[in-house]
């Protein structure tokens, strides 16, 4: 195993003989059943705020795991008097967080913890009461955070120049307009990361780079951007949060042998991703930004004289509904990149496959994959080059805190 540093010093592995057994697969199953879980869901998760199912499940599993443990604080508060298998604690606080918040899968999701336990010849066992204790604590701690209101607010956005409004194809309200005020799960508080500078004045020299750089590389039928460029944007045409969770799969399979280090990595990356969604939000809602669909149709009224307008200019790839600035693809992959840094150092090889076009990429760096989702949304059309940038340092921002304040060593 690769030594994961932490501010304080090394994660050593726990020397019990469950560990080498079990390595990492019931944090890796659980987080796979987990997405297929999310995936499901009818009516579907709005936007990206499914990463907040996904972090409470990891949170839950993390708390489920230290009980037996004892290496790192948990996030809720202790289980004392742990007995049983951390296995089976780990499934069943996954099972139950996934049964409260999707309870229309519920017997789906009682078959595959069944099964699960069954075939590792863990039915009744004590662990079981153990995850039921961690998945109450973090549904309790979360109740009324503000996420997936019943009634939630319908925002349209503006109509004057630089202002967010619906877009084609769909011309559909904001997705997760709720999403900035959820309380998040590391930070302070929702607007602790908040976005500075604002966007690019309309009439500014930086604007007008940005809005040239979209203008030529982003067209659908660009004659700017290159065949390797438009290979990457058709790449990351995959879903984000499901592309991300496939990924620390492989991360982890290959370099943590131990499900406590696992738990520790999924809920610390999925934390910040989800901390990093919330601020995404916060600044979009905020600064209601226009997209550069709208922003380059209407070119020619936005009192730059550098940006020359074209009323029938469309992206690469489909515009999502919600306003521009900050970039939530950015966000979460500046958060899981920077947590990966954080425990494996920048230098890592890795594989991301994307399932639209059935291909694989490797990097050896970290931060590559985060420079390649930079430029991507610009590729695709959807995003202006500063609400990138600015949105992976927000990411990475967010894992620096959740790193330094929570799950940290006890010793």
């Amino acid at each position: 195993m690769r030594n994961l540093s932490r501010a304080a010093g090394l994660i050593v592995c726990a020397s019990l003989s469950w560990a080498a057994q079990a390595k990492a697969d019931v944090v890796l199953d659980w987080n796979a059943i987990a997405i297929q879980t999310i995936g499901a869901a009818v009516p579907p998760r709005p936007g990206p705020s499914a990463i907040l199912d996904v972090a409470v499940v990891h949170v839950a599993i993390h708390d489920a795991i230290q009980a037996f443990e004892g290496r790192f604080e948990p996030y809720v508060g202790s289980i004392p008097n742990a007995t049983g298998s951390p296995i089976a604690a780990a499934a069943t606080a996954a099972h139950d967080v996934l049964v409260a918040r999707f309870p229309s899968q519920t017997g789906a999701l009682d078959t595959l913890l069944s099964n699960y336990l069954n075939n590792l010849g863990l039915l009744g066992d004590a662990g079981v009461a153990v995850g039921q204790q961690a998945a109450v604590g973090i549904l309790n701690l979360r109740a009324g955070d503000g996420s997936f209101p019943s009634n939630p607010q319908v925002f349209v956005g503006g109509t004057e120049p630089g202002e967010w409004r619906p877009t084609p194809p769909a011309f559909a309200p904001m997705a997760a307009p709720w999403l900035g005020t959820v309380v998040p799960f590391t930070l302070k508080d929702s607007t602790q990361l908040a976005a500075s500078p604002p966007p690019p004045h309309l009439r500014s020299g930086e604007y007008a780079r940005d809005y040239d750089e979209v203008k030529a590389l982003g067209s659908a039928g660009s004659t700017a951007r290159t065949q390797a460029q438009t290979d990457l944007a058709l790449f990351y045409t995959d879903n984000f949060l499901a592309l991300w969770e496939r990924t620390l799969r492989g991360i982890a399979a290959a370099n943590i042998n131990n499900i406590g280090d696992s738990a520790l990595l999924f809920a610390l990356a999925n934390m910040s991703a989800a901390d990093a969604t919330i601020t995404a939000w916060v600044d979009k809602k905020h600064w209601n930004f226009w997209r550069p669909i709208t922003a380059i149709r209407e070119g020619d009224d936005d009192g730059n004289p550098r940006t020359a307008g074209d009323p029938a200019w469309l992206p690469m790839i489909a515009t999502p509904p919600y306003p521009e600035y900050t970039s939530g693809a950015n966000n979460l992959t500046g958060a899981m990149t920077r947590t990966l840094e954080l425990f494996f150092g920048d230098k890592v090889t890795f594989t991301v496959t994307s399932t639209p076009v059935n291909k694989s990429k490797t990097y050896h760096r970290f931060s590559d994959m985060a420079d390649d989702v930079v430029n991507v949304r610009i590729y695709q059309g959807i995003h202006f080059r500063t609400a990138d940038a600015v949105a992976r340092r927000q990411g990475t921002r967010a894992a620096d805190w959740a790193f330094s304040h929570y799950l940290r060593p006890l010793n």
